[in-house]
């Protein structure tokens, strides 16, 4: 099949764009606003852009509290959703007011970082403070605004469990990092495999 996004012509129930770019890893990002109020909310457009130095992204649909609390404070740290905390990663996407505090509406207990004043997920194994580095706000082809902004993120502090380190590696089989595909549907990391780069 073949069908052109502007027509969304796919004759299918559901748009297959977000089942075919995947797995995407979860930015489970928590932020503060300006009056020091928590809010921790998944965003599956997220990434690594690069890592000298290492930067990050994530995406959100709208300008929601978490893209404005990080232009406003200038701070958010990226937690890992593993296989444990999927219930609370879920909760914590609930469209809620915005005084109202994630981490209480999924029983999270939140961890002092060390660089940034944004909390994390205590239980999170893995977490990367970061600094905003810049939000652009995407435009189309022909030039309009959409309602899709990119957040961009220096970090500058690494947090990980010592229990996720195996013969001096993150084993994510550890911790099986969660991970969204299209439609309602996710996935977990359970296996990896090795391959190294061909000599030319």
């Amino acid at each position: 099949m073949f069908y052109e996004t502007e027509k969304n012509d796919h004759g299918l129930p559901h748009n297959p764009f977000k089942a075919i770019v995947s797995p995407r890893p979860i930015g489970w990002i928590s932020t503060l606003d300006k009056e020091g109020r928590a809010n921790l909310a998944p965003y599956s457009f997220f990434n690594a852009v690069g890592d000298r130095p290492p930067i990050v992204m994530f995406s959100s649909s709208g300008y929601k509290d978490s893209v404005g609390n990080v232009d406003a404070t200038g701070e958010f740290v990226c937690n890992m959703a593993g296989w444990d905390l999927k219930d609370e990663m879920n909760t914590s996407s609930a469209a809620v007011a915005h005084e109202t505090s994630e981490f209480d509406l999924a029983g999270l207990e939140m961890a002092p970082s060390r660089l940034v004043k944004a909390p994390r997920v205590a239980k999170a194994v893995t977490a990367l403070e970061c600094k905003h580095l810049q939000t652009q706000r995407m435009t189309a082809l022909d030039g309009s605004d959409t309602d899709s902004y990119v957040v961009f993120g220096q970090v500058v502090g690494v947090h990980v469990d010592d229990r996720v380190i195996v013969d001096g590696r993150v084993d994510v089989t550890v911790f099986k990092p969660l991970s969204r595909l299209g439609y309602m549907d996710y996935a977990v990391v359970t296996e990896v495999f090795q391959m190294q780069r061909p000599k030319v």
